[in-house]
């Protein structure tokens, strides 16, 4: 399904970014340029063209594995996404490794406890991740340990402490969902007859808890983990905007504030080729935590 869905990514936003408001000339000259010189720069960058024509010559380009070069620089698309990229993943993992270390454990303990005091609790945590925007939690981040403590760095991506206030600021997000993911498919899990048969043999509680039943509740936990991994790699654009991270999120916020169709166009192409293969590797890792899934994968082979 990538070819199709890349294809059809492509078109809608081509076609959506040519609708909008403005004009990438306007930005090369400045607005002075006189009416000659405009129809000149139209026509080197292929505008005075039908838009179905442009699009045409884009996905030609496309199919060579050809993304076009910026309006702006002549850059080529291709290399000014992974010069990006590598900031845009340490923010990714930083934030999913926030998201773990939090979710998991106060899902479960959520699942484990259902319907008392502390689940509630773990309930309303969930909640409140889910229902902070990231650029308001970003600035009170920036507010509270950066302007007043003076401890960590408002911005940029210089060394490890740079990190961390984006990485809060993203996993804080994804924490909601994973949490309620977790809690979820635990209370599908706990109530299963293996488990009552693991206690009736004396296995202590915590190793039931964390062997048996966290394993076979993994799949949607492990679902939602790519999910947020592969939409983290795509950019998280007001993260990055208020961090001044230097990242992909930021490339394509200022790719489209400058009508750089290509730009705009390319690093979204690439934004869903990676959401796709993290897609692809979240399934296969189905077969390396459930055994059945596994069988079934073995089977069909033969």
């Amino acid at each position: 399904m990538l070819i199709p869905v890349t294809i059809l990514t492509s078109f809608i936003v081509f076609f959506i970014i040519n609708l909008a408001p403005g004009d990438v000339v306007a930005q090369l000259t400045g607005g002075d340029a006189t009416p000659e010189e405009v129809a000149e720069i139209r026509a080197d960058l292929g505008l005075d063209q039908p838009i179905i024509v442009r699009y045409l010559k884009y996905l030609s380009g496309l199919v060579r594995g050809d993304l076009g070069k910026s309006y702006l620089n002549g850059r080529s698309v291709f290399d000014a996404y992974m010069e990006k990229l590598p900031a845009t993943l340490k923010l990714a993992l930083a934030s999913i490794f926030v998201s773990i270390i939090i979710s998991i454990p106060l899902g479960i303990s959520s699942a484990v406890h259902h319907g008392s005091i502390r689940d509630n609790v773990g309930m309303v945590a969930a909640l409140l991740g889910l229902s902070m925007p990231n650029f308001w939690l970003g600035l009170l981040l920036i507010i509270a340990f950066s302007l007043n403590l003076g401890w960590l760095p408002s911005g940029g991506a210089e060394g490890f402490k740079s990190i961390i206030l984006p990485a809060i600021t993203v996993g804080t997000g994804l924490t909601a969902m994973l949490t309620r993911t977790t809690r979820s498919s635990m209370l599908d899990v706990i109530r299963q007859d293996y488990l009552r048969m693991a206690r009736a043999k004396g296995v202590p509680e915590k190793v039931v808890i964390r062997k048996h039943a966290l394993r076979n509740a993994l799949i949607p936990v492990i679902t939602v983990i790519g999910t947020q991994l592969g939409s983290c790699l795509g950019g998280a654009i007001l993260t990055e905007t208020v961090f001044a991270w230097p990242g992909v999120g930021r490339l394509i916020l200022d790719a489209v504030n400058s009508r750089d169709i290509p730009m705009v166009t390319g690093c979204i192409i690439l934004k869903t080729i990676t959401i796709s293969i993290i897609l692809l590797i979240v399934d296969l890792l189905y077969a390396v935590v459930d055994p059945r899934i596994r069988a079934q994968y073995a089977k069909g082979g033969k």
